[in-house]
């Protein structure tokens, strides 16, 4: 969620309404951020910090000794049905800190050794074998120092142990496999030759600025499809925690078993993970490994830490823009104080000077320094002197807020919820900048001394909770659907993280982009998906995309978010002619098959039939029949295919009577028969349906678009598992050609039908020569 909680935005906005007009015409018409926060923070009372309190007190975040019991019987339960990965991620939060807890709180001394075991064995997951290696030398020594089992059970643990030694040396003798892969991984999305002036730029493009279009870039020469444009770490990212539930007072269990996008990614590099190492100080953050866990606390978590439950209950924005201005700490932020400060010292307010430098970040307020500052005018906003685009925290803060776009309540809730946060800091004493920022251990942490002003870096918050609404890039990826026993796979697009890249947030929207972009973890990867022509604009789509809804809604849909009017060429065509094309979501006379055409009544377009029916008759009629879809493809989840395959059969035959061909419902239909029969090996009919809802996908997004290459690799397995030899070598290559241009060599998908691929090819019968 971006925003807070639907609570404390209610509250907020009752507490808007209740303010005397004169208090909201002075934040409606501040001039500057500090004005807004100035005017703004001083509203919220104790009263409201209780009531977010008492919301945030619905996250349960904190450690639990309690839970792990809890989470190994639902694991228990899950692995007895034979959800694996269910299982597997429910045993990861009986984490280790439970284990040593339970050691030293009474845990009966007869079920001790099983207890280092299990010890052992969560080490070892965890990557830390010579701690395994030391818990199985305590248990060993326990074993001689107190034989308190009998000889069978003795026999038994003996037996376990050896497995966990032989784990511990196949561990301690494991080469790290993952860094030499994703080093290998990133060689093959390396930049040709990387800009000079846009650091993570391809030198195929060059930085311009508009009045009115901003910052942009365009192509120096010809660019073909699929060559590497923008290669870029994010400068912050959060992850997406998913629905998070809060806790429901009263029941039973105070626990959920829920998996979200927090269990099942690292919360600092958002690697895919099944046995996260977890934070110490909290159940919430977890991380692949102890090194990102120590990266992430040195960096951030140490302050975040304890508002862990805070931070879900205000929401992603708040939570980027906490972490971005604690990621400013380690840059010579000086330049972008300053003009913080000159804000405020328009309102006769300073930073007090600090005797001691090492205690507060220098900020250069005046003399010299400052007249030298002033005198040099970056020609581009977020370039340093020299012209070059800094990827940094001085490239984040010249990102648009559009504070004179924001709604007076939408300004108000920010500043109010950054408010809340900057008192919650100051209340808990976490001191949280500062530039003496040495890595220090986990452990050992000693909490940095609090910046003399904290006022200068809720401004900084607020103005970062403001930038995201049109400058956050959400990182996804490909997440698998469906039946985990399927042949043939299903995926769909998740949001996994929230994140600002200053290269990526160079590009303007088009509703019809020449780019694709794609993600590997934290890093963004920006490819040419046509054609671009020397002196074009490089074009990225925002969301709304015309291949997935018509100009009205695009048009709506951009004001709202990005506060711009989209003049791009689909936009301009459909416009002018906006009743071109059969379009998405036509309908067709059941009598002569031909498009209907008009508005509330709709006439048959063929030259001799009189055929009309009402569109409010059409829609609820479609509507039926998306209920039905909907219910044929829960009994397809559910394992009851010829029930699924029935109902679906049926919806097929109604949905040819008044819809067209390439309708986006007949395309799901079509898919889920695909689907449908795929699970019963009928690979055949499976591959029929397929190619029918790969027609109606060309039609919506084009034969080039990504997804199709996701279409053609659905169709390939469907004729690799068929043993369609020819057939599912000719798909294979169709999606390589398609996939490639959007991901690189390095796609999951394109290396499993290079593996299919392979294995055909061994099939194909050896020519034999002529005879002599």
């Amino acid at each position: 969620m971006d925003l807070p909680v639907d609570e404390w935005k209610s509250y907020i906005l009752q507490k808007w309404s209740l303010l005397p007009k004169s208090i909201q015409v002075t934040i409606s018409t501040a001039e500057t951020l500090h004005d807004l926060f100035l005017h703004s923070s001083p509203l919220l009372q104790p009263e409201d910090e209780m009531f977010l309190k008492r919301l945030s007190g619905g996250y349960l975040v904190g450690k639990d000794p309690d839970a792990s019991l809890f989470y190994r019987e639902k694991g228990n339960q899950k692995f007895q049905a034979k959800d694996y990965m269910g299982a597997a991620v429910l045993y990861s939060k009986t984490c280790l800190k439970d284990i040593v807890r339970a050691q030293t709180h009474g845990y009966p001394e007869r079920l001790q050794p099983k207890l280092l075991l299990r010890k052992a064995e969560c080490l070892v997951t965890l990557g830390r074998p010579q701690e395994a290696s030391q818990t199985v030398i305590d248990l060993e020594s326990s074993f001689a120092a107190k034989p308190t089992l009998s000889a069978s059970q003795f026999q038994i643990l003996q037996r376990i142990l050896c497995r966990v030694k032989v784990k511990v040396q196949e561990k301690e003798n494991l080469p790290e496999i993952f860094p030499e892969a994703l080093t290998k991984t990133f060689e093959g999305v390396d930049l040709r030759e990387e800009n000079e002036q846009i650091p993570g730029a391809s030198s195929s493009v060059s930085l311009h600025v508009d009045p009115l279009k901003g910052r942009y870039l365009v192509a120096t020469k010809d660019i073909l499809p699929g060559e590497l444009l923008v290669k870029e770490d994010a400068f912050v990212s959060v992850l997406n925690p998913g629905e998070v539930p809060l806790w429901p007072r009263g029941l039973e269990s105070k626990w959920d078993i829920q998996v979200t996008n927090g269990d099942l990614h690292c919360h600092r590099c958002l690697r895919h993970t099944l046995a996260p190492v977890p934070c110490d100080g909290c159940s919430y953050a977890k991380y692949c490994s102890q090194e990102c866990m120590q990266q992430a606390w040195d960096r951030y978590h140490s302050v975040e830490c304890s508002l862990g439950a805070l931070l879900l209950t205000l929401g992603l924005f708040c939570h980027v823009a906490l972490r971005s201005t604690l990621l400013a700490r380690f840059e010579d932020v000086g330049k972008v104080t300053k003009k913080l400060c000159g804000e405020m010292s328009n309102q006769g307010i300073c930073l007090p000077e600090s005797k001691n430098p090492a205690q507060t970040l220098k900020y250069d307020l005046g003399g010299e320094g400052d007249k030298k500052d002033k005198a040099v005018e970056t020609p581009i906003p977020g370039c340093d002197i020299n012209g070059k685009y800094e990827r940094n925290y001085n490239a984040i803060f010249h990102l648009l807020p559009h504070t004179e776009n924001h709604s007076p309540e939408h300004k108000f809730l920010c500043a109010l919820s950054v408010s809340a946060l900057c008192r919650q800091l100051e209340a808990a004493g976490l001191q949280a900048f500062t530039t003496d920022l040495k890595p220090t251990k986990l452990k050992a942490a000693e909490p940095p001394v609090l910046c003399a002003e904290l006022s200068v870096w809720g401004v900084a918050m607020l103005r970062h909770m403001l930038q995201l609404q049109c400058n956050a890039q959400a990182i996804t990826t490909i997440q698998q659907t469906g039946s985990k026993e399927s042949l043939i796979t299903d995926t769909r697009r998740v949001r996994l993280a929230t994140a600002l890249f200053p290269v990526v947030s160079l590009l303007n929207h088009s509703c019809s982009p020449n780019t694709s972009v794609s993600f590997i973890g934290t890093i963004a990867t920006i490819r040419a998906s046509q054609l671009i022509r020397s002196g074009q604009e490089i074009l990225h789509c925002y969301g709304p995309h015309e291949s997935r809804m018509g100009v009205a809604e695009r048009r709506q849909k951009l004001r709202s978010q990005y506060f711009f009017d989209c003049d791009c060429p689909p936009c301009e065509r459909e416009k002018q002619r906006p009743s071109a094309g059969p379009g998405r979501g036509a309908f067709r006379c059941h009598r002569c098959r031909a498009l209907l055409q008009g508005d509330d009544v709709l006439s048959c377009s063929g030259p001799a039939c009189m055929e009309s029916v009402s569109r409010d008759l059409l829609v609820s009629r479609l509507q039926d029949l998306q209920r039905q879809v909907g219910a044929a493809q829960k009994h397809l989840r559910n394992g009851r295919l010829e029930v699924a395959i029935q109902l679906l059969l049926g919806c097929q035959s109604d949905a040819e009577s008044f819809l067209s061909a390439e309708h986006s419902v007949v395309g799901e239909i079509e898919d889920a028969l695909a689907q449908a029969y795929a699970a019963l090996g009928d690979w055949e009919k499976s591959a029929t349906h397929l190619q029918k809802s790969l027609q109606v996908v060309e039609v919506h997004h084009g034969p080039s678009s990504v997804e199709m290459g996701h279409e053609l690799f659905k169709l390939a397995q469907v004729f690799f598992n068929g043993c369609a030899v020819p057939e599912a070598l000719k798909t294979i290559q169709k999606a390589e050609k398609v996939l490639l241009v959007h991901y690189g060599p390095w796609n999951d998908e394109i290396r499993e039908l290079q593996k299919m691929k392979s294995c055909l090819l061994d099939l194909l019968p050896i020519p034999v020569g002529p005879k002599e």
